[in-house]
């Protein structure tokens, strides 16, 4: 179980290991060049977005999209009001949110899913419910396919072995 990292050792719970920095451990990928600059990055968010909205839309009824480009631009103007507008609506429903224990933030990326729907087309939300069930599954194919990459955009993991002696290497 790693508990911290500092100066490239991370300490787990048998002990300190050296930790291998991303960039010698990155998995080869033609859109993540060597140095990750941050446009990099956006642009694998944005396709990850996409892919999540493909996934929402196969998944529940509610929710249509007819082809990849409609699930792309409804990624870009989704992702350009949970930047600007979605942190202002949380702010002004703070009280609520806090009484429902942060539930009522589902319901924000359901209205923001249904302003994304009226402005691109191709891409249809029918229904209060279907919004939110499409908020969830968009919120965690997002969560899961971002916790994959780091903020330089690069894929990576920590590869750790432990050796005869008990250690990690």
């Amino acid at each position: 179980k790693l508990l911290a990292f500092k100066g490239g050792v991370a300490t787990l719970s048998g002990g300190r290991v050296p930790y291998f920095p991303l960039d010698r451990r990155t998995i080869g990928c033609s859109l993540i060049g060597k140095e990750g600059n941050i446009m990099k990055g956006l642009l694998i968010r944005w396709l990850f977005l996409t892919v999540a909205i493909l996934v929402a839309a196969h998944l529940i009824e509610g929710i249509e999209v007819k082809g990849f480009w409609s699930a792309f631009f409804a990624a870009a103007i989704l992702g350009v009001l949970n930047a600007f507008f979605r942190p202002i609506l949380i702010i002004l429903t703070l009280p609520i949110t806090i009484l429902t224990f942060g539930l009522f933030t589902f319901v924000i990326n359901a209205v923001l899913m249904m302003m994304v729907s009226g402005v691109v087309g191709g891409f249809e939300v029918h229904g209060f419910w279907s919004a939110i069930l499409g908020s969830l599954v968009i919120s965690l194919v997002s969560w899961l396919l971002n916790s994959f990459i780091n903020e330089q955009g690069r894929v990576g993991y920590i590869d750790l072995r432990k050796r005869q002696d008990g250690k990690w290497e």
